[in-house]
């Protein structure tokens, strides 16, 4: 895959991504509209947290990061990728329905550890029945994860894309049925989890059988095969486990201010668009790419992938990381603040996503640099960096939160982001040439700072100008719509002013390869 197409498949993935994205905002814009920060909605994110959380361990951390370049490289060498494949399939169903039984009896003490602080009042037992609802919803989506491995090694990434747009469609749909049908919302939340999960493993499964791939459970063998991807899987495994204990620490500083644990969920949702647009899309396409070129040997396309990926993810990042810090609350008064979502909870989710925004670089080449290690099969390294940021988040996590209240937990997640980026970059420095900058990269980065913080201060002046229109009734919609038409627009005129990219880049990205 030449840079440019890897840059498509990039494009391709995040519009996917932003649809998928758009919806999941949609669908929190209607919770907190319904339950605004109420313990239904704190019982239910935390709930949702649950199978998701161990999702993220077994799928994300397993599949993504090991499988995928196993599964790519048996494809690469004409290898039995399928029968590969199917054991895989086959010793997932098994784990994890064994597991899924296991968590679903162990939910009360599953949900203490989330969220300490609902010991003892309505949230705590909210929080249990939800949980049961949903908790098998890990195996449904992990068995997604793994199909999706195998379409993105196919190079077809817009089905695996859609997954998750078909997961909040169906939430918003339930939550408008539920609403007209007079259903109790929380109830109605908690059991399209597992509906969802079901129909995204249909989606998932049919086009892998299109694909050539019909995956069947059957009896789960341990081969030689297995035991190599559970030797390379275990440290990515365990990094994945590192990354939710500081979710999970988050949660319990949290838990214990009522209303913090929707305040961090909403603010997530917004800085998770355009990481999930931008980082994972990059990362996503990066990796079976880079996996096939280290197998033929071709070192300098893969320092052309890396490259123009990392370009392309901090052209698109930058500027959100900085409009996120700047109009962060008129974004979450416009978008949020209705219903039950009174004006505390605008701004102290306003200040979480600040702090969140400032992280966003960091989380985003985050995903552009993962790729250079797993797909040397090399996932120690990352594991003993996540360990690391790890400490740095549970000390300020629980060091500051006397402090400054709930937003320790969002600020220890930004500095332990830093600190892991600054990690793998060291550790990419006995790397071959595939992992170093280019002179394009470097005489642009410094480029695109700047255009992105001069965008910074044109929004800070037009939302003193747009301010009356951001608080009018009927009219805050297309103040808000026209300030960040501003900020795109001055972003990209002074980014072609003063050389950060070229329109051409953009247009090759989007046309057909």
């Amino acid at each position: 895959m030449r840079p440019i197409r890897l840059i498509r498949s990039a494009v391709v993935v995040g519009a996917w991504t932003l649809v998928s994205r758009g919806a999941g905002f949609a669908r929190d814009v209607l919770i907190a509209a319904y339950l605004g920060a109420g313990p239904v909605a704190q019982a239910f994110f935390i709930a949702f947290s649950l199978p998701n959380m161990f999702r993220r361990f077994f799928a994300e951390g397993a599949f993504n990061m090991a499988f995928v370049p196993m599964f790519a490289k048996k494809l690469e060498a004409g290898e039995d990728a399928h029968g590969f494949a199917r054991d895989a399939f086959s010793g997932m169903v098994g784990l994890l329905t064994v597991f899924s039984i296991l968590g679903t009896l162990a939910m009360p003490w599953l949900v203490w550890a989330m969220a300490a602080g609902f010991a003892g009042d309505e949230r705590f037992d909210l929080a249990v029945l939800y949980g049961r609802i949903g908790f098998v919803y890990i195996l449904f989506i992990s068995l997604v994860a793994l199909l999706s491995g195998v379409l993105n090694a196919f190079g077809r990434f817009t089905e695996a894309s859609f997954v998750p747009v078909l997961m909040n469609l169906m939430f918003i749909g339930a939550m408008l049925l539920a609403e007209r049908a007079g259903w109790d919302m929380g109830l109605t939340l908690a059991w399209t989890v597992p509906v969802s999960g079901v129909a995204q493993l249909a989606f998932t499964w049919i086009f892998a059988a299109r694909a050539g791939f019909v995956l069947m459970p059957g009896v789960p063998r341990l081969t030689p095969e297995l035991k190599r991807l559970a030797v390379i899987a275990a440290p990515a495994v365990l990094a994945g486990g590192v990354v939710q204990i500081n979710l999970l620490v988050g949660r319990q500083v949290a838990s214990f201010t009522d209303g913090a644990v929707a305040w961090l969920s909403y603010a997530d949702r917004l800085y998770q668009l355009p990481l999930g647009v931008v980082g994972i899309a990059v990362g996503t396409v990066l990796l079976p790419d880079l996996s096939r070129r280290l197998r033929a040997g071709d070192a300098e396309g893969g320092r052309g992938s890396l490259n123009r990926a990392t370009e392309f993810a901090l052209a698109l990042t930058l500027p959100a990381a900085v409009a996120l810090v700047m109009i962060a609350l008129p974004l979450i008064d416009v978008l949020f603040g209705r219903g039950a979502f009174g004006a505390d909870d605008v701004a102290n989710t306003a200040l979480a996503l600040a702090i969140y925004g400032l992280g966003l670089p960091a989380f985003v080449l985050q995903k552009t640099l993962q790729p250079l290690y797993y797909a040397r099969e090399d996932t120690r390294r990352p594991f003993r960096y996540a360990v690391v940021s790890m400490l740095v988040n549970v000390g300020l996590a629980v060091g500051l939160m006397p402090l400054i209240g709930f937003s320790a937990a969002a600020l220890a997640t930004t500095v332990s982001g830093w600190f892991m980026l600054f990690q793998l970059w060291l550790g990419t420095r006995g790397m071959g040439p595939e992992a170093r900058a280019d002179d394009r990269l470097r005489g642009r980065v410094w480029r695109i700072i700047l255009a992105a913080l001069a965008m910074g201060a044109v929004l800070w002046g037009a939302q003193v100008v747009l301010g009356p229109g951001l608080g009018m009734a009927g009219w805050r919609y297309v103040a808000l719509a026209v300030l960040c038409g501003i900020g795109i627009f001055s972003y990209f005129a002074i980014g072609l002013l003063i050389g950060a990219f070229r329109m051409a880049d953009f247009r090759s990205a989007l046309r057909r390869g």
